[in-house]
């Protein structure tokens, strides 16, 4: 036991000063840039689709159509930068084309949301006119053709039912340009490997029983490549 006890204390003894031996040929500023690297954390991934994400909803939210121009920025700054080898001419029409599709269909809805908003008025005062002077129409305004003071109150509910789809419609115009711009972005930085490739092609599957007359029936078949 004594002698096993020995010899582990020597051995501990002849690494100790190997060490020291090492370290002695080296600068101290070798070794503390060695104790450095050793504390260095791994370069930290950043995931350059979500940060062009948040920025296309940010710009988005401000203003109508401000995201897919900063998509559209991006694609410039590809070209230019030599990233991408063509000019991207179809992608930069569809994002132009989407930009006019919000503007345009944001005008129709607005002039709509507008033009029910005063016909909706115009029978309101209407009512409110005839309520007070013993159901006679307004002299002053052009709903002589309406005797019937239900069709008034019709026609008033039309409008305002219109109006209130218009505004929903709106909103919703609103919320698709905010979701364009965030997933145009985020998938300009989602790669698919160029092997990926699928095809479709006709074929006949056995259905092991009789339909239609008969057990095979014709079918079409999806070919994945990866």
């Amino acid at each position: 036991m004594r002698n096993l006890l020995t010899f582990f204390l020597l051995t501990l003894t002849f690494y100790y000063a190997k060490g020291q031996q090492n370290n002695k040929g080296k600068a101290p500023d070798s070794i503390k840039n060695e104790r450095t690297l050793d504390t260095l954390d791994a370069p930290k991934y950043v995931n350059q689709g979500k940060i062009a994400g948040k920025k296309a909803i940010y710009r988005s939210l401000i203003f109508p159509g401000l995201g897919q121009a900063y998509n559209y920025g991006l694609i410039v700054d590809d070209i230019k930068s030599g990233r991408v080898q063509t000019k991207r001419v179809g992608q930069k029409i569809y994002i132009i084309g989407k930009i006019a599709a919000i503007y345009g269909g944001g005008t129709l809805l607005v002039s709509s949301y507008i033009d029910n908003n005063n016909s909706y008025k115009r029978f309101l005062r209407e009512l409110q006119y005839r309520q007070t002077h013993n159901n006679q129409p307004d002299p002053e305004g052009n709903l002589q053709n309406y005797p019937n003071t239900d069709a008034l109150i019709v026609a008033k509910n039309v409008y305002k039912r219109n109006r209130e789809v218009v505004l929903i419609s709106l909103v919703g115009l609103y919320g698709l340009n905010v979701l364009d711009a965030y997933i145009t972005a985020r998938l300009k930085y989602f790669s698919v490997d160029e092997t990926l490739s699928f095809k479709i092609s006709p074929s006949v599957i056995s259905t092991g029983a009789t339909m239609y007359g008969y057990q095979s029936v014709p079918a079409m078949k999806l070919t994945l490549r990866f």
